[in-house]
């Protein structure tokens, strides 16, 4: 049975300081990866990594989630020192150049995250919701970093097909316990939940129909009583939704509308590529919400 509706908070501790949640806070995706979906190879290197987090941060990122290994169906996995070598002169340059500016590092690996904290990362994001590598909590819990716990199924190889995207009558429910799950190995470990943020993982084992279920029924993952983040940008459910399938490139709007959907059910996170729009559209869709329709 679910818990009843917790009062979520206001504030996200991560390592050296807090986020506050009081308005929508976006996080800039930075992928220094060759085969990322969107993309892919556009940010390599240092230089080319910094320049896009200049734009970003401009556009209004609060914050910049960097990845050095693609998810997406086919990509070839990464060993742990291309990922190091990938990631950790990024942190460094970032830390350098914006102090003042969360870096969230994308990891599943606990010797990365280790990297990573050291070199200045304040966030974990672990797409495996510490469910592939059982030392990645205890460095988040040694550093007193923030993490993101995100909903998923399987291995790195498959968690973004629909390979286990077999859900019962209630797939949020399903979605529900087993992030609940990913909490008891977060609080296990030593995190504290002030630590914690949830992501139910659109697009991650989930065929277009679950993730547009969880998206209008996030409150139901308020349950858990942890902010909640959402990744919508420009996935494949953002193209499939329709009855004329959208090709990535096509698939802004759509990013932008479940964007503003997932605010309305109280998600307060948002994980997307292309920041100045959706800026935009969540800092007006908040203040209409704020003014509760007053004239």
């Amino acid at each position: 049975m679910q818990a009843a509706p917790a009062a979520v908070p206001l504030e996200w501790r991560i390592a050296g300081g807090a986020v506050r949640l009081d308005r929508p806070v976006v996080a800039g995706i930075l992928n220094v990866t060759p085969d990322s979906f969107w993309d892919g190879g556009r940010h390599a290197g240092v230089e080319g990594a910094v320049r896009h987090a200049a734009m970003m941060i401009a556009d209004g990122a609060d914050l910049i989630d960097l990845g050095g290994e693609s998810t997406r169906p086919g990509a070839a996995r990464v060993s742990l020192d291309d990922e190091v070598g990938r990631v950790i002169p990024v942190v460094r340059a970032l830390r350098r150049e914006w102090p003042h500016i969360p870096i969230s590092v994308d990891t599943v690996k606990m010797h990365v995250a280790r990297a990573a904290l050291d070199a200045g990362a304040a966030v974990i994001n672990d797409v495996s919701g510490l469910r592939l590598d059982a030392g990645l909590a205890r460095e988040i819990a040694a550093a007193g970093a923030g993490v993101v716990l995100m909903h998923s199924r399987g291995d790195v190889d498959s968690m973004a097909s629909y390979e286990l995207a077999n859900y019962g009558a209630d797939p949020v429910a399903d979605v529900f316990r087993e992030l609940a799950e990913s909490v008891d190995r977060a609080r296990a470990s030593g995190i504290g939940d002030e630590a914690i943020v949830i992501d139910p993982g659109l697009g991650f084992a989930k065929r277009t129909e679950h993730s547009l279920a969880l998206l209008v029924q996030l409150e139901r993952l308020a349950g858990l009583g942890f902010p909640i983040l959402v990744g919508p940008s420009r996935k494949r459910f953002v193209g499939d939704a329709l009855a004329h399938v959208l090709p990535v490139e096509q698939r802004l709007e759509g990013t932008i509308a479940a964007c503003v959907i997932a605010l309305m059910h109280g998600a307060t996170l948002f994980r997307v590529h292309d920041v100045a729009p959706v800026r935009r559209a969540l800092d007006f869709a908040h203040a209409a919400l704020r003014s509760g329709g007053t004239h």
